[in-house]
């Protein structure tokens, strides 16, 4: 059974609502088993009038770029896993009687396409280099990737979180406005951890605040605990 956690207060309404929920589904992460998409696509059916599954397949290339890879090796390489977490999305949505389950998939490629998720990533790259204050934050979220990342008692350089961080300035227009990106009044982000930027963010703490009906959700089964 999965169990949907508000991240704050404003984040409460937005699941209440039922109308549209976007699940994260992140490259290389082995949490993501098939399984365990199957059960979010499930609880996203049954729950919500209209779902999507946001899976940062080109913006993974930069992580990469930033542990070590060659730019060209990189994109392959995100590219690859990025169409295999794609198939398996699509695997389980067939699964579970979705007619067209590529309609409900936010990869690159789709993104590339929509006007409203390039004006708001224009923002944050913008934002990003114009406020400190942004910009400490977003480096503070990508250092607790590479982090995860890194061998055991290596911290990442400063070079490398500025290469990372493209990855988390790809995620934030759907943290911000899934709703104007997907043509709904109303939507929540599901994944299964919680940074600080996001509770800063979600808290309308940061220099940019999200739409007034989204939210943000951890979704984890119960034995899960805390990840």
């Amino acid at each position: 059974m999965l169990l949907p956690t508000p991240l704050t207060e404003h984040c409460a309404a937005p699941l209440r609502s039922g109308q549209h929920v976007c699940v994260g589904v992140s490259p290389f992460n082995s949490y993501f088993s098939v399984e365990r998409i199957t059960d979010a696509a499930r609880w996203a059916m049954s729950e919500f009038e209209d779902y999507h599954f946001f899976i940062p397949d080109r913006a993974a290339a930069y992580t990469l770029e930033a542990l070590g890879y060659e730019p060209d090796r990189a994109r392959l390489k995100a590219r690859r896993q990025g169409q295999y977490v794609v198939n398996k999305v699509c695997r389980a949505l067939w699964g579970l009687g979705a007619t067209n389950p590529e309609e409900h998939v936010l990869d690159g490629a789709t993104l590339a396409e929509n006007a409203c998720y390039q004006r708001l990533l224009a923002y944050a790259h913008d934002l990003f280099t114009a406020d400190e204050v942004f910009t400490a934050h977003c480096l503070d979220a990508t250092r607790w990737v590479l982090d995860r990342r890194l061998p055991e008692g290596q911290v990442p350089t400063d070079e490398q979180l500025r290469c990372a961080v493209r990855y988390f300035l790809a995620e934030l227009p759907l943290f911000v406005d899934t709703p104007a990106i997907t043509g709904v009044e109303s939507s929540v982000f599901a994944y299964h951890q919680r940074v600080k930027f996001l509770e800063l963010l979600y808290s309308r703490e940061l220099p940019w605040r999200p739409h007034p009906r989204q939210g943000f959700v951890l979704l984890r089964a119960e034995e899960d605990g805390e990840c």
